[in-house]
């Protein structure tokens, strides 16, 4: 048996696993001492937003069906990262990817626990600047993506009017939203 935290583990096994997740399994002592069980999710890769930020006051959001939810969404560029590879790297990388885009200037701007109850998956949003494009957005096998571009202040608008559900598009936006009516943001 060990702890973690005021929680005492008294076993641990894995449920499920692929390339992205792991699902495990815990016998547990509460911190009220009673026996029970914990399911965690443990996430192989950081999932990774990106905010980019035209000189105009434009940005792009990307349309994409989201599987587990049945439904069509427009989100910032985001996927993926690898925990081995520095989260901007995988950022530089959904920009190209998703938008068709590469950006001089880069700025972590929120961190966030995405299910801190059932998952251990950590995000991180970028703004990105002094973009330019570089060629036709080159998805992955598995997306179909529709991309639009908009002034940011409207996009902002449309996350306050509740129109996004996107956990990082909705948390990215307000964030800079914020930074940016503040004048917060540094200069490039």
């Amino acid at each position: 048996m060990h702890s973690r935290g005021p929680w005492r583990v008294r076993s641990t096994s894995t449920r499920y696993d692929n390339p992205w997740i792991r699902v495990e399994h815990h016998e547990v002592i509460t911190p009220g001492q009673r026996e029970g069980v914990y399911g965690v999710v443990h996430f192989k890769n950081y999932a990774i937003g990106v905010i980019p930020l035209e000189d105009d006051g434009t940005t792009w959001i990307v349309g994409q069906y989201r599987y587990p939810l049945e439904e069509y969404s427009w989100e910032i560029p985001e996927g993926g990262g690898p925990l081995d590879v520095p989260p901007l790297v995988s950022a530089e990388r959904e920009l190209r990817e998703e938008v068709g885009l590469v950006a001089k200037h880069w700025d972590l701007i929120l961190e966030m626990d995405l299910s801190n109850s059932v998952s251990d998956e950590r995000a991180l949003i970028y703004v990105a600047r002094g973009l330019e494009r570089v060629g036709d957005p080159e998805p992955d096998h598995n997306e179909e993506l529709a991309l639009e571009r908009l002034p940011f202040q409207a996009l902002y608008e449309q996350v306050l009017a509740g129109e996004h559900k996107d956990s990082l598009t909705v948390a990215g936006v307000l964030k800079l939203g914020s930074l940016l009516e503040r004048g917060a943001l540094r200069a490039v």
